[in-house]
């Protein structure tokens, strides 16, 4: 089991695990719309993280929340004409369909703040209770100016802190810097729940801090999210748990920003590129391979160069793959198959372990993905050059593959023989290029694009390949 150390930044210091069981607690999205690829950053990174944990022999518990009671949503599903309550379902059908589609699991558990609303008003009672919060007009305030340590998250100046969205009604608070935590019912909401304070909803802060505590316990490794989150909506989590007595996280890990034209991605500012579309142009392993390519804690860029580079990248592992094929059970390796023994020598063993040794040294070096990449590529090239076995490189991979959510890579034509009416059409194309028929051939091609096939000519023959 290795020491797995992770950027704290609460603290700016690098943290070790203190134990091997992990509890993860990842803030999710907020269901008004459909996710963009932003969102599937933290989703990506947390859930390789996890699994990183596992294979190391840790026991991490994975948390990702869904935010299903929020302004924003009452205002979309209005715009929609639906029900808030509808809406909000039918937003979380889709986040949970788009990031399935991603293939890298799912975390261990989902709440939805809809279904914690008990919890959250017991929270809220405890706070009223010691002093931190109070009842204004139905509304409930966290008193900010109470707990001495806010803004030790964020490093910011109580002048230069904007609550945002839970700022609450000004002529309500004792003091700008006051959060809410619960807001009494508005006319235009169509759902509402009893509280000491009269019917009303949560605000945003206070779900996390006990969707938490009711997942993990009071305390509990690692608290992670966007660097969007880190003020106001991490700094209020501190403030909400530990001014009720609870210890909370001990490490905040936060993923950076994607970028577009120098631009956080966001759907409020409109810049928005859709998980699905991402996933529907350029491919599962390509979007994966692309979420993974930088530092987590670092901005990442996106465009159409960003893509293709992905995609590149991904086929020439695919490639890789074709040449030096993972044998069936029982079938031995491609080099045995092809009459060799299949059995490398110790200095090929010893460059390949090498190399495994350093992918997951740098996963547990603040889960440094781009480091453990350039491994991967590194040990592909040694085998192209004949520097190490193919079949034992071709195993190593497959591990380290799986660890990244790039595991189906290892197996890059699987499928086609599964699709007959895939087959029937390549066999027409080939039939129509016997006869020169090329404008039938390319309209045949053009339909197997569709379908998600490219064919792919080689002096054996054409052959499905599935598209990146």
């Amino acid at each position: 089991m290795r020491e797995v150390r992770v950027k704290d930044t609460l603290t700016g210091e690098l943290r070790t695990l203190e134990s091997e069981d992990v509890g993860i607690y990842a803030c999710g999205p907020t269901v008004y719309s459909r996710i963009h690829i932003g969102n599937a950053r933290p989703f990506v990174v947390f859930s390789l993280f996890a699994r990183f944990l596992r294979s190391e022999g840790y026991r991490p518990k994975l948390v990702v929340n869904v935010t299903d009671i929020n302004d924003k949503i009452y205002v979309a599903a209005r715009q929609a004409g639906k029900e808030s309550t509808e809406f909000a379902a039918a937003m979380t059908a889709l986040y949970m369909e788009d990031t399935e589609r991603l293939g890298v699991g799912r975390p261990d558990s989902e709440p939805l703040a809809s279904e914690t609303v008990e919890g959250i008003v017991s929270l809220i009672a405890e706070l009223v209770e010691g002093g931190h919060a109070y009842e204004s007009g139905g509304d409930v305030y966290f008193r900010v100016r109470s707990f001495d340590s806010y803004g030790k998250l964020s490093n910011r100046r109580p002048e230069d802190m904007d609550q945002g969205e839970d700022a609450g009604s000004a002529s309500l608070k004792e003091d700008r810097l006051d959060f809410a935590l619960w807001k009494a019912h508005k006319p235009d909401e169509d759902t509402s729940w009893d509280s000491p304070w009269g019917s009303g909803r949560p605000a945003w802060h206070i779900e996390c801090s006990v969707m938490a505590e009711q997942e993990l316990g009071a305390t509990f490794a690692i608290h992670g999210g966007g660097s969007d989150l880190v003020f106001p909506h991490h700094e209020n989590e501190i403030a909400q748990s530990e001014a009720a007595g609870r210890p909370f996280a001990q490490v905040w890990m936060h993923n950076g920003m994607i970028e577009t034209d120098a631009a956080k991605m966001s759907k409020s500012e409109g810049n928005i590129f859709q998980l699905s579309q991402a996933l529907d142009t350029y491919g599962r392993e390509a979007v994966v391979a692309y979420l993974i390519s930088g530092h987590y804690r670092q901005p990442l860029a996106f465009g159409e160069e960003q893509m293709q580079e992905a995609v590149a990248r991904v086929e020439r592992l695919r490639n890789f793959f074709r040449d030096n094929p993972l044998g069936e059970p029982g079938e031995g390796s491609a080099e045995q198959q092809r009459g060799g023994s299949g059995d490398p020598s110790p200095g090929s063993r010893n460059g390949v372990a090498a190399r495994l040794a350093a992918f997951r040294d740098a996963l547990a070096d603040d889960f440094n993905t781009p480091r453990a990449l350039a491994e991967v590529f590194e040990l592909v090239g040694e085998a192209n050059r004949g520097e190490v076995s193919g079949d034992a490189a071709a195993q190593t991979l497959a591990e380290m593959l799986d660890l990244v959510g790039l595991s189906t890579l290892t197996r890059p034509d699987e499928g086609a023989e599964a699709d007959p009416e895939a087959q029937k059409l390549m066999e027409e194309r080939e039939a129509a290029r016997a006869s020169q028929d090329f404008e039938r051939a390319d309209a045949l091609r053009d339909q197997l694009a569709e379908m998600g096939w490219e064919v792919r000519d080689s002096a054996e023959g054409p052959s499905l390949v599935p598209k990146t």
